[in-house]
């Protein structure tokens, strides 16, 4: 079931991540293109370990956009808050 918007922003409130429409969004820059593909697989790793995929998205060369939605829940969940903050310790 998806969180109330405000519960959501509640949670989200100071950090980097943004509320896009049904979904938590974050962007991080890296040195270079080299680490940005880095990111990405140890992304994938922690995505994989919590059977829980965002949607990714490498622009500028070195830049990784990360996407967060629980889309069987047609929403943001605790699954996508817990996974973010998790995801937060790579950047």
């Amino acid at each position: 079931m998806p969180l109330d918007p405000s519960a959501v922003a509640e949670r989200l409130a100071g950090s980097p991540w943004t509320v896009a429409g049904d979904a938590i969004v974050r962007d991080i820059q890296v040195p270079d293109f080299l680490a940005a593909i880095a990111l990405v697989n140890r992304v994938a790793q922690i995505a994989e370990e919590l059977d829980h995929h965002p949607d990714i998205l490498v622009h500028e060369w070195n830049h990784v956009r990360l996407t967060l939605s629980t889309h069987s829940a047609g929403g943001i969940t605790e699954l996508d808050l817990g996974l973010a903050e998790r995801l937060d310790a790579l950047a």
